[in-house]
């Protein structure tokens, strides 16, 4: 088989453009483009909306169980924040069709104030990737994606459950297309009391109630056979009930809103593509001291950003790519000494990929970001991943990645610096891949060297202030083995990993506080004709809460099982319930916040 027609068959199985033909395929719009050329060099998890319902309390509860990541949550559906390959919260990059969306404010993602529900893919990728998607994807990086087809009709489904502590969701997605153009929307409205109680622990979940609403629209039209243009938009609003350890204490909450659209114009021919993007975000949150009382602190958010992502083949074997970006971020706090404050920000990457043969390929790519009053530094990636074997593939990377300064570390009054500098990290990743059959096996050690740690500590003041302080070297293990079997109406599908971390604060020696030196998780699914049963289980090993690893304050090793039957009928209607800890497991991902013994749901599926 020539090369041209490799790289046909290779761009196409990731719905990408296609190379040396005429016409292009394009049933499918993707809005992140960028994520099927990452790709082709680097692992990535796949999580469906199917699996979505298994875990369909919040995104934490997802990634918790489907994911190699560690969630801490404050109670079930409070603050909550990811600790990725023993990273700290601001490592991880949150990316919504292509756009990063971490918190200008806190410098990361807040996990239970994103909307769970109205995405067609949720994409984990692990190892640095700030070439490709900026600030904070330093121990990997959460794509919400969101796709339209064309020539499907009209199509539409509810799904509604109802759960224990007074859980409500319920989402309805409708959509409709033809040959030229592409339109979806979808909406989600959770509600849960969330009261629940721990007799071991002597703890009640006073005050827990969470609420939330999102909703999701997309469009798509194809102004020529090769050029289309695209919007997409989210609203998020949500209510968050802090708990209190006794039912007469202090009562708080907190409440956010989000808005994201995007406006993007794509051109796709024989050997190039374009696409062009206008997005403007907006992330507002107040927070009230006392639930009956005016907010006492908040903030608004604004970004504006334009972005150009261009590809080209110079040759069958040489591609060209080439990313612009310009963002202006604006803030406004209230009662928190943030006044009101703008930032420009710019950034140019190049990349190299070139394709030796049709099993063995390389990429480059490097990148200077412009940050309004700040040094940013130089950013590189090599890639490579080798077939050498039907049964055998190897993939590897070196990468120089960052974290900028949030808004609150330069700006809270009192306690922000300015004289903070960005965080960087020196990133080694690998992929072995070895296929035995209906089995697949992959081992992926990797090795991190953070410096400039952005912490917050006291001062001599009296207050707490941000201070560029210690390094870390992580090492470790992401290991994952899959299995699929289809034998008559039988199915079986097998998806379990096992991490190993070592975060280590090169000053002191020790653990990372809330990193799990060992975490495993794996969901096994089985069906025949029309029932479906799975089963979930997770492992977190000893974990540390405090910098000098005192082990009377670490959280103690804990297993969680969950389970779940359904039946579908008529290919239209399935009914489906669900057991959340059949174990009865007494546990906790932070500290004097319990997450809910077992618990109970039912739902319903329907599609129009």
């Amino acid at each position: 088989m020539d090369i041209k027609r490799s790289l046909i068959l290779l761009f196409s199985s990731y719905n990408c453009f296609l190379f040396g033909q005429e016409k292009t395929i394009d049933t499918v719009y993707v809005f992140d483009s960028q994520m099927n050329k990452v790709k082709l060099f680097h692992k990535v998890n796949t999580i469906t909306p199917k699996d979505i319902e298994k875990n369909s309390t919040n995104l934490s509860e997802l990634l918790r169980f489907q994911s190699q990541i560690y969630i801490k949550e404050n109670g079930r559906g409070a603050v909550s924040s990811p600790s990725f390959r023993g990273t700290s919260a601001g490592h991880t990059a949150f990316v919504w069709n292509g756009i990063n969306i971490n918190s200008n404010f806190l410098g990361q993602g807040d996990i239970n104030n994103i909307p769970l529900f109205g995405y067609d893919e949720l994409e984990v990728k692990a190892g640095g990737g700030s070439v490709q998607y900026g600030s904070s994807a330093i121990g990997g990086s959460i794509h919400l994606n969101n796709n339209l087809d064309f020539n499907k009709g009209l199509k539409a489904s509810l799904y509604s459950e109802v759960g224990s502590f007074d859980t409500y969701n319920n989402f309805l997605k409708a959509s409709f297309s033809n040959e030229k153009f592409s339109f979806k929307v979808s909406g989600n409205y959770f509600i849960s009391q969330n009261q629940y109680e721990v007799p071991e622990k002597e703890y009640v979940n006073w005050n827990g109630r969470y609420y939330n609403t999102s909703i999701n629209i997309g469009a798509s039209y194809k102004i020529a056979p090769h050029q289309t243009i695209s919007w997409q938009n989210q609203i998020f609003d949500g209510s968050q009930y802090y708990p209190v350890f006794t039912e007469n204490g202090n009562k708080t909450k907190y409440k956010s809103q989000t808005l994201r659209s995007l406006l993007a114009w794509d051109i796709n021919k024989s050997n190039f593509s374009n696409s062009l993007k206008a997005a403007y975000t907006e992330d507002n949150f107040q927070y009230f001291g006392d639930i009956n009382k005016p907010k006492e602190s908040g903030a608004e958010g604004k970004n504006y950003i334009f972005r150009n992502d261009f590809n080209y083949f110079i040759t069958p074997k040489i591609n060209v790519n080439v990313i612009g970006e310009f963002q202006v971020n604006k803030g406004l706090g209230y009662q928190s000494g943030i006044e009101d404050i703008s930032r420009n920000m710019g950034s140019v990457a190049g990349l190299v990929r070139y394709f030796a043969t049709k099993n063995l390929r390389f990429e480059a790519g490097a990148k200077k970001d412009f940050v309004e009053s700040l040094t940013s530094p130089f950013l590189y990636s090599f890639s490579g991943k080798w077939n050498p074997l039907k049964w055998y593939n190897v993939g590897a990377s070196f990468s120089r990645n960052f974290k900028i300064p949030s808004f609150n570390d330069l700006y809270w009054q009192p306690g922000g610096n300015l004289n903070l500098v960005p965080e960087t990290s020196n990133n080694i990743d690998m992929d072995h891949e070895f296929s035995f059959g209906n089995f697949k096996v992959t081992l992926s050690p990797y090795y991190m060297d953070v410096k400039n740690y952005i912490n917050w500590l006291p001062t001599q003041y009296g207050y707490w202030s941000a201070f560029n302080t210690y390094k870390v070297e992580i090492y470790g293990l992401d290991s994952q083995i899959t299995y699929h079997k289809t034998f008559g109406k039988h199915s079986i599908k097998l998806n379990a990993g096992y991490t190993y971390s070592k975060s280590i604060n090169k000053e002191t020696g020790n653990q990372m506080v809330y990193v799990p030196i060992h975490k495993a998780n794996g969901n096994i699914n089985y069906s025949y004709k029309f029932l479906n049963v799975y089963a979930q289980g997770l492992f977190n090993g000893l974990t540390y809460t405090t910098t000098d690893e005192k082990r009377a304050d670490a959280i103690d090793p804990y297993f969680v099982l969950n389970t779940g039957i359904s039946a579908t009928l008529l290919k239209k209607y399935t009914l489906g319930f669900k057991i959340n800890n059949i174990t009865n497991t007494v546990y906790q991902t932070v500290s004097y916040y319990p997450l809910p013994k077992r618990n109970y749901s039912v739902y319903a599926n329907i599609n129009f």
